[in-house]
């Protein structure tokens, strides 16, 4: 079962290894990105901050997808961790079980524009996450856990 996709350029750190998962009650996370499925040196260091009870995942956008569809993740409560929005919209579409997305932290980019604490959007990013709440998926803009939650949508408009 997913608990919930969270976008955070971090990635997996001491809110998202400890506040997050003990909130979520997950007993894996999957860290969905590209690179770091094949950098070894970041996989190392990602695993120094793994939470002592749970299980610790990396696969490419597209091998989630696999996985996920697979039901081989289906005995876990996992919390999936991905780094960019257009990662977040990649795995989506792919993945129809998705359906809340947590923007934590997103990092400022050129033609980006602030709509939260730590969180930039660009116009596609502004699209893509619109076009997925048209697609019936919860799009929350919540740094932690005890925040108040606050969609998306409500900042863009």
């Amino acid at each position: 079962m997913i608990a919930m996709t969270r976008i955070d350029y971090r990635l997996l750190h001491g809110q998202v290894a400890f506040a997050w998962t003990n909130n979520l009650s997950a007993n894996a996370v999957l860290i969905a990105n590209d690179e770091v499925a094949g950098d070894s040196f970041r996989k190392k260091t990602f695993q120094l901050a793994k939470p002592e009870n749970a299980k610790l995942i990396f696969k490419t956008i597209e091998d989630s997808a696999k996985a996920i569809a697979s039901g081989v993740t289906d005995k876990y409560r996992v919390f999936i961790v991905v780094e960019t929005i257009n990662d977040a919209y990649r795995l989506a579409k792919l993945v129809p079980e998705i359906k809340l997305i947590d923007l934590g932290l997103s990092s400022e980019k050129e033609g980006s524009t602030n709509i939260a604490k730590s969180v930039y959007v660009t116009t596609k990013d502004i699209e893509q996450l619109t076009e997925l709440e048209n697609d019936g998926v919860k799009v929350l803009v919540k740094q932690a856990p005890g925040d108040p939650d606050t969609e998306f949508s409500s900042l863009i408009n």
